[in-house]
């Protein structure tokens, strides 16, 4: 008896589906694109439990006879591909054949579909894979799909799925970012029976856009659009002012395909610099538009990879478009302002020291980026602001002209003088990170501050350089861990924001943490909140962004996470959030003020993201430098 065996279709296809239907929103995203490739006008899904009790998909598309029906539950069975040319001409979002009998070898599947040139439709009826019943019906033009008990026959693959709200959020998300491709296509999400989002059809992408991202990036939006031959990209991103935590709200489409692609996100970041700050990201919508065979999309079995003929035209396409998009608000707004300031700068006079609230204000330079030539090379991390080398806490090794790196000891003590090996001149010494030594800043004396950002003083046989914006934060951030609700304003007008679904189930889980800590937020019905109370050490303005960050921060974190933790995160976004910034002018007195209330910090040393808030020169590192 041999050994080697042909699987039985029904194990085949479980093993398919291991690959296809990964979770409930596979399911919604592979029957989603079915009936789009339908032609579909208006596609409604209703979800029950997340997902694991119900999926279904109804829409108003071409629909297919009985003979089609029968053919399409079948492995390997599509109307989209015929020959080895068109495997390397795909014009469809689906193509492989493999999606409905996947799904159906692991639920209980209900198709009823109808032609419109025939008078009756038909249903098919499965479960685990296996045909139950085939009928006529009275069925309205188009198909409707019902995926029952999805996973009932591998409880194994069951028990890794999410909670529901879990496994509902990754669902609105994958209908979101389908929404955002397809605005002439009308979207209806139910949960539960409850509507949870819907988007009516629309001739105007901006409409679509401003619906799915939400209401704070209206009048923030900025049309790109640019072609070189038969490549076009198009579609909108926010200015530098409107930007998140996470890159969670870039969504990249190829030919209406939403994607994960290195190339086009490392240059859409690219396209941004210098004008945004060190691990933040903008919220952008752009449609990469080429010829099907210039496109790979048969790389990855969940279809959101891509591989590009040539990639480097493509990122510099979206570069370019990036930037131009860019300078055209750059031009306009110093036309508005009658000056050559650029919009990244101070937007007015900062508010006083004495004050604990400072204006937050972006930064005028960004962390370099890598080449997008290099991006399909690197890995993702590469792509993401802050992520360009260095140890965890973020410190990188910067090059310095003049001086090398500073000597890190403990810092204000004085140093004796370190004896001068002319071998060892201009050689670079590693980076030590700064010992805690509270109570000492105060007694610096301070020497001035260099490009806005870093403040100068002498400490005896040293040279010290404080970020700002690094020891703000880090003060500020012990106020609200310290101070409670008692620091808490009321406001006049309560503000509302809108999230999605997964922001939205994530915020509820420390609504009431944040209110020990003045923050106020309060649901306002399905996934819009209501901001009623602030901290008093922030600025009243932005609160709509920065409850946007701390939602979209508790989704990064996950479930995993203890409480304690999750707050302790979005208490260090509240205090990036009105911390001073790199490019704002102190004068001397607010820099004594600085210095004077780091030294009540229990750890001054670095600032809530574990960053250093000072570094320090000795003298002998200076006199080596300058071969004294």
């Amino acid at each position: 008896m041999t050994k080697v065996r042909i699987l039985p279709d029904i194990l085949s296809n479980k093993i398919a589906a291991g690959e296809v239907v990964e979770r409930p929103a596979s399911v919604v995203k592979e029957l989603v694109e079915n009936a789009l490739d339908a032609k579909s006008h208006s596609i409604t899904i209703d979800i029950e439990k997340g997902g694991t009790r119900l999926i279904r998909i109804a829409d108003d598309g071409c629909g297919m006879a009985p003979d089609d029906a029968m053919l399409a539950i079948e492995r390997y069975a599509t109307s989209k591909i015929y020959t080895d040319e068109d495997l390397f001409n795909i014009q469809t979002l689906g193509f492989r054949g493999e999606a409905l009998p996947s799904i159906a070898s692991v639920s209980k599947l209900s198709l009823t579909t109808r032609s419109e040139h025939l008078d009756l439709g038909c249903t098919v009826e499965m479960s685990g894979g296996k045909v139950i019943d085939i009928s006529e019906t009275g069925a309205p033009k188009g198909t409707l799909i019902s995926i029952a008990h999805l996973f009932f026959n591998t409880p194994a693959r069951r028990k890794f799925l999410k909670g529901e709200g879990t496994e509902m959020g990754h669902i609105a998300d994958t209908v979101s970012a389908i929404a955002l491709a397809w605005p002439m296509v009308r979207f209806r999400l139910t949960h539960n029976g409850k509507v949870v989002k819907s988007w009516p059809a629309t001739m105007d992408l901006r409409q679509r856009v401003e619906e799915v991202l939400g209401r704070d990036v209206r009048g923030h939006l900025h049309p790109v659009s640019i072609t070189r031959g038969e490549l076009i990209v198009d579609g909108f991103l926010t200015d530098p002012a409107v930007t998140r935590s996470t890159s969670q709200k870039i969504f990249l489409y190829v030919n209406g395909r939403p994607v994960k692609d290195r190339v086009i996100l490392n240059a859409l970041l690219t396209g941004y610099r210098p004008r945004l700050m060190k691990g933040r990201f903008p919220m952008a919508v752009l449609t990469i538009t080429l010829p099907c065979d210039w496109v790979d999309v048969n790389v990855h079995p969940a279809k959101n990879e891509v591989r590009f003929r040539d990639a480097a035209s493509v990122g510099r396409a979206v570069q370019d478009g990036v930037r131009h998009s860019l300078e055209a608000v750059d031009a306009a707004s110093r036309q508005f302002g009658g000056g050559d300031r650029p919009p990244s700068s101070v937007r007015s006079s900062p508010a006083p020291f004495s004050s604990p609230r400072f204006e937050p204000v972006p930064s005028r330079v960004a962390e370099p980026m890598a080449l997008f030539e290099e991006a399909h090379e690197a890995p993702m991390e590469d792509l993401l602001p802050g992520s360009h080398g260095g140890d965890e806490t973020g410190v990188t090794e910067t090059e310095a002209p003049f001086f090398p790196p500073p000597q890190e000891a403990p810092p204000f003590p004085p140093v004796a003088e370190e004896s001068r090996d002319e071998s060892t001149v201009g050689e670079r010494e590693p980076p030590v990170y700064p010992e805690e030594s509270p109570g000492r800043f105060s007694h610096l004396r301070v020497i001035g501050q260099y490009a806005g950002t870093y403040i100068l003083c002498d400490g005896g046989e040293g040279l010290i350089l404080i970020d700002q914006h690094a020891a703000h934060e880090r003060v500020v951030f012990e106020r609200l861990k310290k101070g409670g609700a008692s620091l808490s304003q009321r406001l006049l007008v309560p503000e509302t924001v809108e999230l999605g679904y997964r922001e939205a189930d994530a915020l509820e889980r420390v609504l009431d943490e944040l209110v020990r800590f003045g923050l106020e937020v309060e649901p306002f019905g399905g996934t819009t909140f209501v901001i009623r109370s602030v901290p008093s050490l922030l600025s009243t303005e932005g609160m709509a962004q920065l409850v946007s960050e701390v939602a979209e921060k508790m989704v990064h974190m996950g479930q995993a996470d203890t409480l304690e933790r999750a707050v302790d995160e979005c208490l260090i976004l509240m205090a990036c959030h009105c911390a001073i910034r790199a490019g704002q002018i102190l004068s001397t007195p607010e820099i004594t003020r600085l210095l004077s209330e780091m030294d009540g910090c229990e750890n001054p040393s670095f600032c809530p993201h574990g960053r250093p808030t000072w570094i320090r020169w000795s003298r002998g590192g200076l006199e080596r430098a300058f071969k004294r």
